[in-house]
């Protein structure tokens, strides 16, 4: 179990090379903040943004200026729309990855049959375990409110929670962010059988 003291400016846990860490909650909660504090003091960070680009929204344009804003100058940044797996397999090794978040990447491949859909979770999965560099990956947190009215709808949010699991099964480290507070879930939580 990882203890990392609320007092510290500096979360980030002993021995981050070549770890896989989640960082999931809902919007607003943190999430992104606290995956950008477990890497501040990393001296080579890569920011994989997957959200389409959407230019025309200003709310949204505002929303990845924040990002922008908070993220450190020395790191680089890769846009990977639905190319997720081909930007990680490019990764040079040894460097920390932030990939923020999951939700642009299903998004991207909501008309994928299962079958097909399924082999893209395996290669993603593949590709970040065999990166060699330490990923901390952000995690939309859906299902908590109204079931999805639409079809698609309900699709992205299984596909989501599905895709959260399996990366669950090879993480090193878990965190929920709610509120702002980040709970370690591998300490406090039991894997369900």
């Amino acid at each position: 179990m990882v203890v990392v003291d609320p007092k510290s400016n500096d979360p980030t846990p002993p021995g981050l090379k070549h770890r896989l860490i989640l960082v999931s909650g809902p919007a607003r909660s943190g999430k992104s903040r606290w995956a950008e504090q477990l890497l501040h003091n990393q001296p080579v960070v890569t920011y994989i943004a997957t959200a389409a680009a959407r230019p025309e929204d200003e709310e949204w344009q505002a929303r990845l200026e924040l990002h922008r804003q908070r993220r450190p100058g020395h790191w680089g940044l890769a846009e990977s729309g639905g190319e997720l797996v081909e930007v990680v397999e490019s990764l040079a090794p040894g460097q920390s990855v932030l990939i923020d978040a999951l939700g642009g990447f299903v998004a991207h491949h909501l008309e994928l049959d299962q079958t097909a859909w399924n082999l893209l979770c395996e290669r993603l999965i593949s590709s970040i375990t065999a990166s060699q560099c330490t990923c901390v990956v952000v995690i939309e947190e859906t299902g908590w409110g109204v079931v999805p009215p639409t079809r698609i709808g309900g699709v992205f949010r299984d596909r989501l929670g599905a895709l959260a699991q399996k990366l669950d099964g090879v993480a090193d480290d878990a965190w929920l962010v709610v509120q702002g507070r980040a709970l370690d879930l591998h300490a406090l939580g039991h894997r369900v059988p």
